[in-house]
């Protein structure tokens, strides 16, 4: 059973974003994993010498590290009052 909301989504509730974001890595995590290992195992099925396949693993997981700590260390979820956004 997936989980529920107990209130209307909203992103500017900090509880519900931090959820999203996190929600979000997840998937960026899973469609790495998903096309690397075919990549992989394309390149190891055909006994390729693919040089990039290096670059684009080593690349794409630096992404996800940065991304993982912009979500899980950096992010700051503070409450955002819809009277700052009217200020602006």
């Amino acid at each position: 059973m997936p989980p529920r909301w107990p209130r209307k989504p909203d992103r500017n509730d900090p509880e519900f974003r931090k959820l999203d974001d996190r929600m979000n890595f997840a998937i960026h995590v899973a469609i790495f994993a998903a096309s690397n290992s075919i990549l992989w195992f394309f390149r190891n099925l055909t006994v390729a010498n693919w040089p990039w396949t290096i670059w684009v693993t080593g690349g794409w997981v630096s992404l996800l590290l940065i991304h993982g700590v912009y979500i899980f260390v950096l992010a700051d979820y503070v409450a955002i009052s819809k009277d700052s956004i009217s200020d602006n």
